[in-house]
């Protein structure tokens, strides 16, 4: 069910959101200061191209100061025009039966999207476990 949910996904939206968080970490990474957010955006934009059976956990040891800095800035600078988008999308997705669970994966989206610092992706089956790859 993660496949289908996740090829809907990606042909009804996935595949250009994918695009814009990847678009927007190699401006990130160009500007150079701005490079922790670029790894962060190429992060997310591998979970926007495949969100199902994967979710968002705090990093172990916790989130420093410097990365809720970061977040307060990314909030500031990009994070709620992020997050009025994924609303307003999954607004769009859930007015049809097969949207919902579209729409339901963008809401699940907002909190990486508007503090992405200090956030790991990992499988749904292992939600405390942390990946080393």
């Amino acid at each position: 069910m993660k496949t289908l949910l996740n090829i809907i996904w990606l042909v009804f939206g996935g595949f250009w959101l994918a695009l814009s968080y990847f678009l927007a970490g190699i401006v990130c990474c160009i500007l150079i200061i701005t490079i922790p957010w670029g790894i962060a955006s190429f992060r997310i934009a591998g979970y926007a191209l495949w969100p199902f059976g994967r979710t968002v956990v705090d990093k172990p040891g916790g989130t420093g100061i410097a990365s809720t800095l970061g977040n307060v800035i990314w909030i500031l600078v990009a994070g709620i025009w992020i997050v009025i988008s994924h609303i307003t999308t999954a607004v769009a997705m859930a007015v049809t039966i097969i949207g919902i669970p579209l729409a339901i994966a963008n809401i699940k989206m907002i909190p990486i999207s508007l503090m992405p610092l200090g956030k790991e992706i990992v499988p749904t089956s292992q939600p405390f476990v942390r990946s080393y790859h």
